[in-house]
């Protein structure tokens, strides 16, 4: 007999954002932009209480309640963040799949005797979920209709459907229980049919005839008299590597050499779908049940045997084999697309050179990113900003976040700014002839620098939205003995007061 378990999950953004630090004891909404208008789209209980439903305004929420919290609708992070929990319910049953954008929906014909009973199955999944702080609510049926409008419509948190018992469980339900559109279902209250049980005595075709078929189609389907199948999510992908020991190991040599013989195989699989690791994952199981784990990260994507045993290599003398390993696992967590790539005829494999010949850097920054760790080793990347000390900010070598590389004409100016930039600009005192022409003489540091050629100004202000900086005239000089710098003059020009100027960096 099929049965079906529905986990409703009433308060599915607001949860989510309350892992992520929103107060439960305090009025907190979801919003989001609609014709013009800031509408509320999902509220907490506290913000119910207050008169704040979805559908409410911003404007009308706030003057509700003033101290309101307001979070931003990510309606993407919602679903995937829900995919992902669907997957967390695979512990209960592999057959699992999402059910619109607030629920989960599981198979589990064949699986409540694994946890004593379906009523035991049910406690748990909602007892688990609410340990991590989801409100949930959960209805078992021989039916994936009639298990849906149980949850959602029943009232009670964990509710069970016995076998052959649906059209009295139905019976009392709303009609949109059947989960009609909001049309269909104004239209069957417009005729007085506001409980699924006031269906059953309709004809078929009279129904049909009035509501459209839709109504009788899902109502066959919540009696389980039409087919409704499940598709359950599709299955991850796993990329590991095992082997077994029919005798438990424990030398270094031993460790090491089925570490490689793992390496091998993982890596000659990755290269069988075009990817490359990113993170690799080294697990002991010992005999005596503890698990010794090591993981390494590379700054791109790399199947490279000999590269990565490298850093494994060193890796291994961290792990304590006990008594002995009577099984390793080699796990690619993190995998990503990596073409196949033509390697230097001197350098071949694992030698560390490109096709053109030159050294890799990638190889160089992941030895000493996991040698030192990975918070250690920094890299610059590009950052949208007019700027320059916000053009630029630093990454762990090993992340792969990445930052937009800017229009072209921004790119062709940048080429002409000093190869050094300065922490902080620094003070200087300059003379200029006229207002809008650049310093003729400057002093830096305590030395004089007579200027010889200059180029500018370049007008450089901060972001529309900050507003914070004052805009700035930058100059290209170079003085009498050849040494060039980048300086700026701060503000617009005063009759009466003096000229700020900074140096901000020094040509190569």
């Amino acid at each position: 007999m099929r049965r079906i378990m529905s986990l409703f999950l009433p308060q599915w953004p607001i949860d989510r954002r309350r892992q992520n630090g929103a107060r439960p004891d305090k009025p907190y909404v979801l919003v989001t932009g609609r014709d013009g208008r800031r509408l509320v789209t999902a509220a907490n209980a506290v913000a119910v209480r207050e008169g704040i439903v979805p559908g409410t305004s911003l404007t009308d929420a706030r003057a509700l309640y003033l101290d309101l919290g307001v979070g931003e609708a990510d309606f993407a992070g919602d679903a995937a963040a829900l995919a992902g929990l669907a997957r967390w319910g695979n512990r209960f049953s592999p057959w699992t799949s999402l059910h619109g954008t607030d629920g989960i929906v599981l198979d589990i014909s064949g699986c409540a005797h694994l946890f004593g009973s379906e009523a035991g199955l049910a406690i748990q999944a909602v007892e688990r979920l609410a340990r991590r702080g989801i409100e949930s609510r959960a209805a078992i049926a021989e039916s994936l209709g009639a298990a849906w409008a149980v949850s959602r419509f029943g009232g009670q948190r964990i509710a069970q459907v016995p076998h052959s018992e649906t059209r009295a469980a139905l019976a009392d339900l709303p009609v949109a229980a059947l989960r009609l559109d909001g049309d269909i279902a104004a239209l069957l209250r417009r005729l007085g049919l506001r409980r699924i049980g006031d269906l059953y005595a309709m004809p078929r075709a009279a129904l049909a005839a009035r509501c459209g078929e839709s109504v009788a189609l899902h109502l066959d389907e919540a009696l389980g008299l039409a087919p409704e199948p499940l598709s359950p999510l599709p299955p991850k992908t796993l990329r590991w590597s095992r082997r077994s020991f029919a005798e438990p190991i424990g030398t270094p040599e031993d460790i090491a050499a089925a570490t490689r013989e793992l390496l091998r195989n993982l890596c000659r699989s990755l290269a069988g779908e075009n990817r490359g690791a990113r993170r690799l994952t080294l697990a002991l199981y010992r005999v005596d049940g503890r698990i010794e784990e090591t993981a390494i990260g590379t700054a791109r994507p790399s199947r490279d045997v000999h590269h990565l045993w490298r850093l494994l290599e060193e890796r291994l003398p961290m792990l304590d084999p006990g008594f002995g390993v009577e099984d390793m696992m080699l796990k690619a967590t993190i995998a990503e697309e990596l073409a196949p790539a033509q390697l230097g005829f001197k350098g071949g494999l694992g030698k560390g050179e490109t096709a053109t010949g030159a050294p890799d850097l990638a190889v160089l920054v992941d030895r000493l990113a996991n040698r030192l760790g990975a918070r250690a080793l920094v890299r610059p990347v590009r950052r949208e900003s007019h700027l320059p000390e916000r053009a630029v900010r630093f990454l762990p070598a090993l992340d792969s976040g990445r930052s937009g590389a800017g229009d072209r004409e921004q790119w062709d100016q940048e080429k002409l700014r000093p190869v050094r930039l300065l922490p902080r600009p620094e003070p200087v005192e300059a003379m200029a002839l006229m207002p809008d022409d650049p310093p003729f003489l400057f002093r830096w540091r305590r030395l004089a620098h007579r200027v010889r050629r200059a180029d500018g100004p370049e007008r450089i202000a901060d972001e529309w939205w900050r507003e914070t900086a004052e805009p700035r005239d930058y100059y290209r000089v170079e003085d009498e003995a050849g040494r060039r710098f980048w300086l700026y003059r701060a503000g617009f020009y005063h009759a009466h007061i003096p000229p700020r100027w900074f140096l901000h960096g020094v040509f190569g």
